[in-house]
């Protein structure tokens, strides 16, 4: 018997549609807070995994979390690690003009590994898992990621803009290929 994903895998068309936005008043409710919390536990269980939107789980609204791992290096790399961050109704609100090609992968998409030029910085606008409004303002990875889990809620996978695509079962392999090959 085989163990099925968490994750919803491309092709099923959750993926491919816009997500819907949550209602502030709903964000303290059980429904909303079980999801999170679902998804900062299937986030957990992912070894490469840095970030997870809500219709990767199945639910088409607009929330993503992001490991907090991720912001170790942004905050201090010797500490211990951050929590988990929750973006709900995230907006883009400022990218940089400069932009550069990245490697990129999606727990949605497992044994592909690509390339994606997007900008290097990027400001978020969003409400926190308490419904508190904030901006978080991101370079290189952190932004990288806002743009790719933004891209999720509207109903974008990384693969409809990727500059080169590789497959491979191995992550780690498919990472090596795409830097001999294209450099990133």
């Amino acid at each position: 018997m085989s163990v099925q994903d968490p994750i919803v895998q491309v092709g099923d068309p959750v993926l491919h549609t816009k997500a819907k936005s949550v209602d502030p008043k709903d964000i303290g409710g059980k429904k909303i807070q079980a999801l999170i919390a679902k998804m900062k536990r299937v986030l957990r269980d992912e070894e490469y995994g840095v970030a997870l939107a809500a219709p990767q789980v199945g639910e088409s609204i607009r929330l993503f979390v992001i490991a907090g791992k991720v912001f170790k290096d942004e905050d201090d790399e010797h500490g211990p690690t951050p929590p988990d961050r929750v973006f709900i109704n995230p907006e883009l609100m400022r990218l940089s003009r400069k932009k550069a090609e990245m490697s990129e992968g999606c727990l949605s998409v497992r044994g592909k590994y690509g390339s994606v030029v997007r900008h290097e910085k990027a400001s978020v606008k969003a409400l926190d898992e308490h419904g508190k409004p904030f901006v978080h303002h991101g370079t290189n990875l952190v932004a990288h990621i806002f743009q790719h889990e933004c891209d999720h809620l509207d109903g974008i996978l990384y693969i409809d803009k990727a500059v080169h695509l590789e497959e491979d079962d191995d992550l780690k392999g498919a990472r090596t290929k795409l830097k001999e090959k294209h450099g990133v």
